[in-house]
């Protein structure tokens, strides 16, 4: 009833979207197809419930007048709560602890053998791509005492709260060195695909943990985890993975310096509301001939 306009139609399975996109001139998608896309000659605009979209463009879509928004930033909160999670329970052995709890195993000497527990108070914390949630990062860690450096495709930009410095992208391997976590938050587009490989491992302390809340395909999955069986980095928090869901047979599942989690970083108790509130005033923003909120740069990439 708030939008007499529109005719609201809902699919799930891909044969259902090729033929309702048809008609549609506007989409509400996570993930948009070339097929699908190809299909849709009346497509005006395209929302999606993520904040990432690069799986999204692809070449025809990119040079195509339709519009892309997104949903970046209303996940920031519980994604830096998230990474903080992760953090501390890597520099406090936390999965080491798990694992004796269940088997009742006292491990206080295992504990404080090398590498050592970390200490977030005077630790240098790296972040990589400095958006929403590099920024709702940068304060938490600063509050717990850290140095926060971060690197961003655009250092001339307003400098967050909790941030003491920040470089250009193409500083990143002068600053991995002396880094004590390197979180990555970066959208993934061209410039950002496999931006973390052997050879930025290789610049990481011994002591060092990676954490990655970004998208999978921002970090070489061998390459890490043959870091991590060597002993190379402490440790990793990863969240994305380059293929989801994350297969069995992987080594992450079972190496005792890396904590799994299934994509849910970002997921917060009213998800789906938020998400819901923004669309529906960018729908009433379309209706109007108003400015959209959240317009992607499809050629930037986020």
């Amino acid at each position: 009833t708030e939008f007499p306009r529109h005719e609201f139609r809902h699919a799930t399975r891909d044969e259902d979207v090729v033929g309702l996109i048809r008609d549609a001139d506007i989409a509400l998608m996570a993930e948009m197809r070339s097929a699908h896309f190809a299909a849709a000659d009346k497509l005006r605009w395209i929302h999606s419930p993520a904040a990432g979209v690069g799986n999204m463009l692809f070449p025809a879509l990119v040079q195509s007048d339709v519009l892309l928004t997104n949903s970046r930033g209303l996940s920031a909160d519980p994604i830096a709560e998230h990474v903080l999670a992760l953090t501390l329970g890597l520099f406090r052995k936390l999965p080491l602890a798990l694992r004796s709890q269940a088997a009742r195993h006292w491990v206080q000497n295992e504990m404080m053998a090398p590498p050592p527990l970390g200490h977030l108070q005077g630790a240098r914390v790296l972040i990589v791509g400095l958006g929403s949630i590099g920024a709702a990062c940068a304060w938490r860690f600063a509050a717990l005492g850290a140095e926060v450096i971060a690197v961003r495709r655009r250092p001339d930009q307003p400098v967050p709260g909790g941030v003491s410095r920040v470089e250009a992208d193409d500083r990143l391997h002068e600053l991995l060195p002396a880094a004590d976590v390197v979180v990555i938050s970066a959208a993934q587009t061209g410039r950002t695909r496999g931006l973390i490989g052997a050879a930025e491992l290789s610049l990481m302390r011994p002591n060092a943990v990676l954490i990655n809340v970004s998208r999978g395909k921002l970090v070489d999955e061998a390459a890490l985890i043959l870091a991590l069986q060597e002993g190379r980095i402490a440790g990793a928090g990863l969240d994305v993975f380059e293929h989801e869901p994350l297969a069995p047979e992987s080594p992450l599942w079972t190496l005792p310096n890396v904590i799994v989690t299934p994509h849910m970083a970002g997921f917060r108790h009213d998800h789906w509301d938020v998400v819901t509130a923004l669309f529906a005033e960018n729908l009433h923003r379309f209706d109007r001939g108003e400015p959209l909120q959240n317009l992607v740069d499809k050629k930037a990439g986020y």
